[in-house]
């Protein structure tokens, strides 16, 4: 992608005003997608995105400048942009290179280009077919497929020069039904890291869109959730959103650096209940969070944040490691060229615990069982959260007795933590795109199902 004679060039251009480091990210990814709205495919479309990025660093200040002119020239011009805001720094020796590929591409993968448009449509008329199936309540049924290659290449004056592919493919099927007064919606969106044959071990489509539509008509009949404090038993697999949302994000360096997160200074320190683990693990293969090496050239990592109940480990990217006296974990990741990487989250969960799930139920008296979380929001700085339920059921005396909507799950990050007194057997993830301050990028996001002995539910 990249000759070293050329890198080696563009390096010393961006360092020679004084910075102590510098780094190129270049890229090239191919995208693919299809939607099926109204029984019929409606889009099928085809992106390239490719370009470079180069990042100066001098002390803890960054510059980052980014180009689609990947010529020598173009990385020059580049370059010299980026070294015009270096002003007083100690500057580097450039290093040989240590050139290596991330690993070997698992054979397993099956690309599928434009010429694997009709089979993909194929599995969105199937999803579509089994949603519409479930019930004559479904009235309308959008579903879709996307898939992406992208090709890096990283290097940088430390001796970093290293290239990596990455695979991705997900389905999403979203069904809402109506009675012919209201509607209710619900979805399911299932995601790997890896090609078509996605559909052999990962993606059953009918199981998707049955998935969906059930939702959306289970919700359609539902009665209101009471508002109160109850005990909350939140499901497996996208129950995970809230540890992710309500304390991940507090425990990546682009918010621990700044002294702005509630865990900032609490290595070593009970945040959570002793019966909590939580790990961070881009390693794990063909996940949808997973690489080889993060955004920076680094090997990912399989990283304990917390260690029953004990905060043991940061996020950190390397500004982040240099504002922290800390090492990097192989945690910068970014959407693309046009962002500089940041620490951020890759598979994220709170690890199997010893505890029966049915009897978490069973002995939790009155109040909410969260089958399936939707969106929120939380405040960073201070862990505030607010959640959406997708689908949730009504207990008391343990029994689940009927389907609630408009349930939602208020708190703060630090004091839910420290409520969790059940932890689940059985671990499961589900997919997500996450936001932060280096773009959108996938992320894993999971848990077993676990119970929290209190904590606001917002309803009627």
């Amino acid at each position: 992608m990249l000759d070293r004679n050329v890198a080696a060039e563009v390096l010393d251009q961006a360092v020679r005003t004084g910075g102590d480091f510098a780094e190129i990210f270049l890229e090239d990814k191919v995208s693919h997608s299809l939607t099926l709205q109204s029984d019929r495919i409606e889009t099928v479309g085809t992106s390239r995105k490719h370009g470079a990025g180069i990042r100066v660093f001098e002390g803890t200040k960054a510059i980052y400048v980014y180009t689609n002119d990947t010529s020598r020239e173009g990385l020059m011009a580049c370059a010299a942009q980026a070294a015009a805001a270096v002003r007083e720094g100690k500057g580097c020796t450039p290093v040989r290179f240590s050139h290596w590929r991330a690993g070997k591409d698992p054979d397993t993968w099956v690309l599928g280009g434009d010429d694997a448009a009709a089979r993909k449509a194929d599995k969105l008329r199937a999803a579509n077919a089994a949603a519409r199936a479930v019930s004559p309540e479904i009235v309308q049924v959008n579903c879709s497929f996307a898939d992406s290659v992208q090709d890096v290449l990283i290097c940088n004056t430390e001796g970093v020069f290293v290239t990596d592919r990455r695979v991705h493919s997900r389905i999403r099927v979203a069904a809402v039904a109506s009675d012919g007064k209201e509607n209710q919606s619900g979805s399911s969106s299932p995601g790997a890291g890896m090609g078509f044959e996605i559909f052999d071990s990962v993606i059953d489509p009918e199981k998707c869109g049955r998935i969906a539509a059930n939702k959306a008509v289970t919700m359609l009949h539902a009665d209101s959730c009471p508002a109160g404090i109850w005990p909350v038993v939140i499901d497996g697999g996208f129950g995970g959103v809230i540890f992710h949302e309500a304390c991940g994000h507090s425990l990546e360096a682009t918010s621990v650096a700044y002294g702005i997160s509630e865990f900032s200074g609490k290595l070593g320190q009970q945040i959570a209940a002793p019966c909590v683990t939580a790990v961070d693990d881009g390693t794990l293969p063909g996940e949808w969070g997973s690489s080889r090496i993060d955004d920076e050239g680094m090997p990912t990592t399989c990283l304990t944040l917390i260690e029953n109940g004990i905060l043991v480990n940061y996020m950190v990217d390397k500004l982040g490691g240099r504002r922290m006296n800390t090492a990097p974990t192989g945690s910068g990741r970014r959407e693309s060229y046009q962002w500089a990487p940041t620490s951020r989250m890759r598979n994220t969960y709170i690890a199997a615990g010893q505890d029966d799930e049915a009897d978490m139920i069973a002995t939790m008296g009155t109040g909410l069982y969260a089958k399936s979380m939707g969106g929120g929001s939380v405040n960073p700085a201070t862990g505030e959260f607010n959640f959406a339920v997708e689908e949730g059921y009504w207990v008391e005396d343990g029994k689940i007795l009927r389907p609630v909507r408009g349930a939602s799950l208020i708190g703060k990050g630090g004091e839910v933590l420290m409520r969790i007194d059940r932890v689940g057997r059985n671990m499961t993830m589900a997919q997500g795109v996450c936001g932060s301050a280096s773009g959108s990028v996938p992320v894993n996001v999971g848990q077993p199902m676990i119970r929290v002995s209190h904590m606001t539910v917002g309803g009627k």
